[in-house]
């Protein structure tokens, strides 16, 4: 499982749910992880449970909203870790659940599509030049099984995960000759600790929703994610896989 060794990655927004699940299996797969939060103390510790040396795990806080928090991210990762092989860009937000357009805030309407969107953006634009420096690597955005289909009440997050989706696409052909990969993942509902919060009803409309009558685990996320970024996925560019037990094929 050393298959990442001497690699280098970062995590956006992974100090809880899919993003720390991604980040714990990178780092059992033997890469150096950076991971991201805009709280600085829960970056470290998950770092600091992940992996207790604080060798290969590291935390920064990065504010993914801002274009020069994540420069510094980069940049930090370069002059640190001395390169940078993979970048997941996980961090986003739901927003607001079932209000229709008319009623939503512009200001809601903003964090959404700036963290989820524009921040995805950001990685891109300022991780793919570190990448291509560090001899080519691969990148995998976190999209949503709401990029390719619509759900009533949260437009906002619907419509950044399709953007996404498109962004992915458009990279992924401006550098398949370069020596990086860009792909996505959809996933649908992903039993993390946030959802073992809610009641027993709706987790099991979460659950039902999906062909397969249950929800993904963070395992099964991480370990899509970490063959798109691996070799094993080498002529694989600008797809979108769906994590999600068939709930966009209905």
């Amino acid at each position: 499982m050393g298959y990442f060794a001497g690699k280098v990655a970062i995590v956006t927004g992974a100090t809880t749910g899919v993003g720390e699940g991604i980040a714990e299996e990178l780092f059992h797969r033997g890469a150096t992880v950076i991971i991201t939060g805009r709280q600085f103390s829960r970056a470290q510790q998950t770092a600091k449970r992940i992996d207790p040396t604080g060798q290969c795990v590291i935390p920064m806080e990065t504010d993914i909203r801002d274009h020069l928090s994540v420069k510094a991210l980069i940049d930090n990762t370069m002059k640190q870790c001395g390169g940078l092989h993979m970048l997941v860009n996980n961090a986003g937000i739901t927003g607001p659940h079932g209000i229709n357009i008319c009623d939503y805030s512009i200001d809601d309407w903003n964090d959404v599509i700036n963290t989820d969107l524009s921040g995805t953006f950001f990685g891109l634009k300022y991780g793919i030049p570190a990448i291509i420096q560090s001899g080519g690597g691969a990148v995998v955005n976190l999209s949503s099984s709401n990029g390719i289909v619509g759900i009533p009440g949260i437009a906002p997050y619907t419509t950044a995960k399709h953007g996404v989706l498109g962004l992915t696409r458009s990279v992924a052909l401006e550098f398949a000759d370069k020596g990086v990969r860009i792909n996505a993942v959809g996933p649908g509902y992903v039993d993390t600790p946030h959802m073992k919060t809610l009641s027993t009803e709706i987790r099991e409309w979460m659950a039902n929703s999906h062909p397969m009558k249950r929800m993904a685990t963070r395992e099964e996320v991480a370990n899509t994610v970490a063959f798109l970024l691996s070799d094993e996925s080498s002529f694989t560019t600008g797809v979108f896989y769906a994590i999600d037990g068939g709930y966009t094929a209905q």
